[in-house]
């Protein structure tokens, strides 16, 4: 499942020297870390939903993901500060890199009237955001032992400075990003 991580020493690092004239081989943009976040507003009324979001997202990841709390009180949201509010996972190396390949190649085919991922939700630093409105598009997760539909934020931060380099540089890693 490597193949990514070799595809970018052999074709994406050199493609990306070249389009962008970098005199050295470290300016050359790279994948940083994958940050995926559930939030669960029903996570007040009901603390067994954190459990099975967490446990969806350990299946999709491979790792144990982190319980977020609340970092301020919000009356109208009736949400106290340090409640359990979600659940997110850091991927970094080896991992981040089949999450990638499987996120791209697998999962977002699967979503029904897939036209591709939006090439505007760069942050203006080389990080992209995106937001999946279901955890059934991953393979590994079972439908019949969901208990909700759930969906999720994946932000991709790069080294990139720019979104137009980051752009390049996911879409040169199988990025499906709309014509």
């Amino acid at each position: 499942m490597a193949r990514l991580k070799e595809k970018y020493k052999a074709e994406i690092a050199p493609a990306m020297m070249q389009k962008f004239s970098y005199k050295s081989p470290m300016q050359i943009p790279k994948l940083e870390k994958i940050v995926i976040n559930i939030g669960m507003g029903e996570a007040r009324d009901n603390p067994k939903a954190i459990e099975n979001a967490c446990g969806d997202l350990a299946i999709i990841t491979g790792q144990k993901p982190i319980i977020t709390k609340a970092r301020k009180s919000v009356a109208n949201f009736k949400v106290r500060e340090g409640m359990n509010i979600g659940c997110k996972v850091t991927l970094r190396a080896e991992k981040m890199y089949e999450f990638l390949d499987k996120l791209f190649n697998v999962a977002l085919p699967r979503v029904r009237d897939f036209r591709g991922i939006n090439a505007n939700s760069f942050d203006g630093r080389g990080n992209y955001s995106l937001g999946i409105k279901e955890q059934l598009i991953f393979p590994e997760i079972d439908y019949d032992k969901i208990d909700k539909i759930r969906g999720m934020d994946i932000i991709i931060v790069t080294t990139a400075h720019t979104d137009e380099e980051a752009r390049e540089l996911l879409s040169l890693m199988g990025a499906p990003f709309k014509s």
